[in-house]
């Protein structure tokens, strides 16, 4: 172990294996895990708890965590912690397909959060008290702080309010990122202070997490690669998303409303978002900045392009070959990062002050431009809201985008009503498909839905929604519905295995 891992000399006799820093957790805790999007989780002591929980039930012995995090994990750790029957609650955001089995089989009580909000929770005695933190750094300093890896999401406010602190030193995350992090934890309502990130390259806080080194418990040594993202290139229909953004932008632009650096840009995680912001790249848009959540692959192709200028997050999530670049790269983008705690990141304040322009993806939308983001038919999780609901509600520009059909055309991403509303309609101004784009920036429902039903909707399904729209409107209403027709694409999808009518799928 390389001195300058653990600067804080007495902290040394406290490294130990694993399993002997997992013992540390026991039944009914409530544990903070570093974390997010598939960077930076703490690696070892979640395996090591998984293989303990396993062998505490063939013993009949209760052993069931709350677990929160930044996002999602990686490396499978949401899977054997779920499959061990480790978890009893699990917060903010996943995206494992064993713990959505779980969730949705009523097993593990998950908590959809809006990713800002987390924290204050916890600050406010609403969660909590966190029993045990488990942190994954790149070393400790000589006052003992700790140095996060590649995300800090939650890290922070876990280690500062946790009883106990175990942190694993991830022998395999650079160096040279320290330096990259701005800690900064606002001060308590009702009487905080202004968040003083002005730009999206302010720097406020400190390269380190504080806490009184006295808590840290047990410090695990670990050599254990993040998991790579596993974002699909640009295709013919992401391709298209992107050319309608675009083109909108530019229109944005010649009429006055932007210029062409537009605003700083934020972007979910995922497929769409991600090959979305490759349509910058070819753009005549650039001197870019973004202020977001997740830096994806994205983010280093724009830099690498000389299309963006400055990226703030609070996780690097990349794929294999992208990783394999960029991280022995690291010092030449350094000058030009910020990852901050999700509640920075995320927080309304902020994105309002900025003005961002807030790229998201939806599973569907309805006519009147709410969206589902979260569940499948009403009823089944599948990731979480993530952090788009701070984005949508608070940006200078909200869009969602979303291919305008799945399964082959079995399914319509655009239906009469959606079967579960993450982001009403007041939320959402800018709605894209492969098939064209609807502002519906001051629109009246009525005429949104004929903007949706003209711009978004497939060729498949444009016919039956325009029907339906037409028969609602005759009924009247300022919000137009045939209730007892408005969820019943959704029901055909479940009985049938498809949304299209009898006499479509014919033809199709």
């Amino acid at each position: 172990m390389p001195e300058n891992r653990i600067r804080l000399s007495s902290l040394r006799d406290r490294i130990v294996p694993a399993e002997e820093a997992a013992a540390l957790i026991g039944d009914g805790m409530i544990v903070g895990m570093s974390g997010f999007t598939r960077a930076g989780e703490a690696k070892a002591v979640p395996m090591a708890l998984a293989a303990r929980a396993n062998a505490a039930h063939a013993r009949g012995e209760p052993l069931r965590i709350t677990l929160i995090t930044g996002a999602s994990l990686g490396n499978d750790l949401d899977k054997q912690m779920a499959e061990a029957h480790l978890l009893s609650r699990r917060i903010p955001f996943q995206s494992d397909p064993a713990l959505r089995k779980a969730i949705n089989a009523g097993e593990v009580m998950f908590v959809d959060q809006h990713l800002s909000e987390t924290v204050e929770h916890l600050r406010t005695n609403q969660l909590g008290p966190i029993d045990v933190a488990v942190i994954e750094a790149v070393g400790i300093t000589a006052s003992g702080g700790i140095i996060p890896t590649t995300s800090v999401g939650n890290s922070a406010t876990f280690a500062i309010l946790a009883k106990k602190v175990i942190v694993e030193i991830n022998l395999t995350q650079p160096e040279e990122l320290e330096g990259l992090h701005d800690i900064y934890i606002p001060t308590r309502r009702p009487f905080r202070e202004p968040i003083p990130v002005v730009t999206p390259e302010s720097r406020v806080g400190l390269p380190f997490i504080p806490i009184d080194p006295e808590k840290i418990a047990a410090i695990v040594v670990t050599r254990k690669l993040d998991s790579a993202s596993n974002v699909l290139p640009p295709d013919a229909e992401t391709a298209a998303i992107a050319g309608h953004l675009m083109e909108f932008l530019k229109h944005e632009v010649k009429i006055g409303r932007l210029t062409n650096r537009l605003q700083p840009l934020q972007a979910g995680i995922g497929t769409i978002a991600n090959a979305v912001m490759h349509g910058f790249i070819e753009s005549p848009f650039g001197d870019l900045t973004m202020y977001s959540e997740v830096l994806q692959d994205s983010t280093f192709d724009l830099f690498d392009a000389g299309k963006l200028n400055f990226a703030s997050g609070s996780s690097i999530t990349l794929s294999k070959a992208k990783y394999d670049q960029v991280m022995p790269r690291i010092t030449d983008y350094k000058s030009r990062l910020i990852l901050r705690p999700q509640e920075i990141s995320n927080h309304p304040e902020i994105i309002r002050r900025l003005g961002l322009i807030g790229i998201n993806t939806a599973l569907e939308f309805d006519l009147y431009g709410n969206v589902n983001s979260t569940h499948v038919g009403g009823t089944h999780m599948m990731n979480g809201i993530g952090g788009s609901g701070d984005f949508a509600r608070n940006a200078y520009l909200s869009v969602f985008v979303t291919k305008s059909i799945a399964k082959g055309g079995a399914l319509s991403s655009v239906v009469p009503m959606v079967s579960h509303v993450d982001h009403t309609e007041h939320d959402v101004d800018i709605l894209v498909t492969e098939v064209g784009l609807a502002d519906l920036r001051e629109l009246a429902p009525r005429e949104r839905a004929r903007v949706i039903i003209a711009n978004c909707v497939h060729p498949l399904y444009r016919d039956a929604l325009s029907d339906y729209f037409e028969r609602a409107t005759a009924r009247g209403g300022h919000t137009p519905h045939i209730i007892e027709e408005a969820l019943a694409w959704h029901v055909r999808a479940r009985e049938e295995g498809t949304m299209l009518p009898e006499k479509t799928r014919k033809i199709a």
